[in-house]
């Protein structure tokens, strides 16, 4: 019986070998797949961003690869994702299903969310109906403004705490974006010590990294290997203890609700859900638990690892922290907090964000999208179905598109007149209509950020940490590696350099 089973294999794996995965004809071009892993063996599962930049360079911006069998189209350069995701958007809006991370974020909830929805109906109505109640809760208006400042207030304070000292930043800000969307979902903030808080922030760390990390990978491409006790077991169980969560809040939220009175996101949308009754729509409990997630995940990593960048080169560019300073003195001059409508004003410091956000690099493979039909790109043919995976990273790098597209340098972002400018490249949120939801919260809470801490505060890099590592740690968002920076308070040294 075991010889049978042995020479079963070896014969699956010969017919494997000899009849490899080819590609449709007109497919975009690529490396030769593997039995079974396709090309994923052929990546640097650590870290993929160098060797997709080099099949870039041999196969052109639009090149294919295997995921275990089924085949993949990489998307490089402004012209191409431009093409693929605002000109012929409805062809490459849709979203892959049967991945890790579909898996892992429904494996209790049976419902997909906005994010990883399919592009139909339902994914369209959800959309509008997040755009429509972020705003209506305030979004890009002066009471999510005053929400921000308050959570800053209290990283200030924490702040202070260590003035002189050396700190570890790195959950930080994770904890202070997570409570300005926990505002917005639950009205209601949380300690940082709060358990709540230590899990989700727990959850969005460590799962973005093996959604897309090596093992993620793995079971992407071998689905055989699924329900093996492997690291990525780990994501599932994280998950599904979240759901739990989640569920615990929305019971405890129905008791003290008020239909018709709605309080914060989930109260707007089970009015919604009352009025829709059983009308067969996509609005239901399941949708609302994974659009929470969405909205929390998203409105917090992506954030907090942009402000962690943000610290790291500010450090290490002390003329670009001082300069950031000075303009920052000037436009707010006598007033006690920063406004977002101070960005106006505040052409250099708004040309340093945006530069920041470039090399940060936060989400650099976005979310992978798949073909709604059969369709072209750049000349190839792309059949229905296919995996499309828009690479963030080569446009916020090409050369010809930025000054300086390799180093940190604002100049990227201002014109000869020292005017912000945000060049077309300029697309970390993605681009066409599975842009970025919270891109208005994102660019009112880096601003605000920024400017109130450097306002207040001085950092330097530790002399004993030793050269800096800008290399990122890949990930579904990527972040810096850890790193402590010293704190100082800006009053005290400019008293001491004589400075007003």
């Amino acid at each position: 019986m075991l010889a049978s089973v042995v020479l079963l294999l070896a014969a699956v794996l010969l017919f494997l070998l000899f009849f490899p995965t080819q590609r449709p004809k007109n497919f975009p071009p690529g490396p030769r797949p593997f039995p079974i892993f396709g090309n994923v063996l052929q990546l640097n599962l650590e870290s993929p961003l160098a060797d997709l930049e080099k099949l870039a360079k041999r196969y052109g911006n639009v090149f294919s690869l295997f995921i275990g069998p089924r085949p993949a189209v990489v998307i490089n350069g402004l012209q191409a994702l431009k093409e693929a995701l605002v000109n012929k958007a409805a062809d490459f809006s849709g979203r892959p299903q049967d991945l890790m991370v579909n898996h892992a974020i429904q494996v209790e909830a049976h419902a997909p969310g906005v994010i990883l929805a399919d592009y139909n109906s339902g994914w369209k109505e959800h959309r509008r109906f997040g755009l429509m109640t972020l705003r209506n809760l305030g979004l890009g208006r002066q009471s999510m403004e005053r929400s921000i400042l308050g959570e800053i207030h209290g990283i200030v304070q924490l702040l202070e705490q260590s003035v002189g000292k050396t700190m570890n930043p790195n959950k930080l800000f994770h904890n202070a974006a997570s409570n300005i969307i926990c505002q917005i979902l639950f009205a209601r903030r949380f300690d940082y010590e709060d358990e709540f808080m230590k899990f989700f922030v727990g959850l969005f760390q460590e799962t973005s990294k093996i959604i897309n990390g090596r093992w993620g990978m793995i079971y992407d491409a071998v689905p055989i290997v699924r329900n093996l006790p492997l690291p990525f077991q780990k994501a599932f169980k994280m998950f599904k203890d979240a759901h739990q969560i989640r569920l615990k809040m929305l019971a405890e939220n129905k008791k003290t609700r008020v239909p018709g009175k709605p309080r914060h996101f989930i109260d707007i949308y089970l009015d919604e859900l009352d009025k829709r009754g059983d009308d067969g729509s996509s609005f239901s409990e399941d949708q609302l638990c994974a659009f929470i997630l969405d909205l929390h995940f998203a409105g917090t990593d992506t954030t907090a690892n942009t402000l962690l960048t943000a610290f790291l080169y500010l450090m290490n560019y002390p003329q670009i922290q001082e300069r950031c300073q000075q303009e920052i003195d000037n436009v707010l001059d006598g007033n006690d907090e920063a406004s977002f409508e101070d960005r106006h004003q505040m052409p250099y410091v708004q040309a340093v964000i945006h530069e920041i956000q470039r090399m940060a690099d936060t989400v650099p493979l976005a979310v992978f999208h798949c073909t709604t039909k059969d369709t072209e790109l750049m000349g190839y043919s792309i059949p229905r179905g296919t995996i499309v995976i828009p690479n963030l990273s080569s446009v916020l790098c090409e050369e010809g598109q930025w000054k300086s597209p390799h180093e940190f340098n604002p100049e990227n972002f201002l014109n000869e007149q020292g005017e912000f400018v945000k060049p077309e490249a300029f697309m970390p949120f993605s681009a066409g209509p599975r842009m970025c939801l919270g891109e208005t919260l994102a660019r009112m809470e880096l601003f605000l950020f920024v400017v109130t801490l450097l306002r207040r505060f001085k950092f330097v890099w530790p002399e004993d940490a030793g050269e800096p590592d800008y290399k990122m740690v890949f990930g579904t968002t990527q972040t810096p590696k850890p790193f402590c920076m010293n704190v100082q308070d800006r009053k005290t040294v400019n008293a001491r350099q004589g400075l007003p």
